[in-house]
């Protein structure tokens, strides 16, 4: 089976208050356009070769449970939204669609500005502030990537569409679904399916 992996990811770790118009284009060209370019690049050839396939777009939890830095979290609801989306699209296809939405996964995310494009500007000094080291404690603690690989690889032969990594965010996860449920019960009851 051939497998693409859209993983590229930088972590736009900036609040709301600081961030740059050009921070904010950086990180939607590579969280959301660097997946948007994978599946366009190489989508004509899984379907050239008429035997499924499958894709996996790397998200993040940040995409279902905001945690600030809007910019990051942004783009990680984009990815989980185009992924839902394809999965309908190439399923009559054959080919399936996962969505990675990792927790905190030990990599050199909050490294990500050494790789800062010229034509972006000068960089933006280093994210720093209580939040900002948080995360980076939470990172150099978080998951191997070798394990997040075995989950991967067990969804893609078992064509899920999501796979999610850290047990202990399912609580959080249950929480926000509720508030959604909540806030919906306010329009009352659904009305009732007209007999035919």
């Amino acid at each position: 089976m051939h497998v693409l992996c859209n993983n590229a990811g930088v972590s736009g770790a900036r609040g709301a208050d600081n961030i740059s118009l050009q921070d904010w284009r950086w990180t939607i060209d590579v969280n959301l356009m660097g997946v948007v370019h994978g599946i366009k690049a190489f989508l004509p050839l899984l379907q050239s070769h008429g035997e499924g396939g499958h894709i996996v777009n790397t998200a993040s939890m940040a995409g279902f449970l905001p945690f600030g830095f809007g910019a990051y979290c942004a783009t990680k609801f984009a990815v989980i939204g185009i992924s839902e989306a394809l999965a309908i699209e190439l399923e009559p296809q054959g080919i399936g669609v996962s969505v990675l939405c990792p927790g905190w996964v030990a990599t050199h995310i909050t490294e990500s500005r050494r790789n800062w494009p010229k034509d972006y500007g000068a960089p933006p000094p280093r994210s720093i502030g209580p939040l900002a080291e948080q995360i980076a404690e939470l990172v150099r603690n978080g998951m191997q990537p070798s394990d997040v690989a075995a989950m991967v690889l067990s969804a893609v032969r078992d064509n899920e569409l999501y796979i999610f990594t850290h047990a202990d965010m399912r609580a959080p996860l249950e929480a926000r679904v509720d508030r959604f449920l909540t806030a919906y019960r306010k329009l009352g009851p659904a009305p009732q399916e007209t007999k035919q």
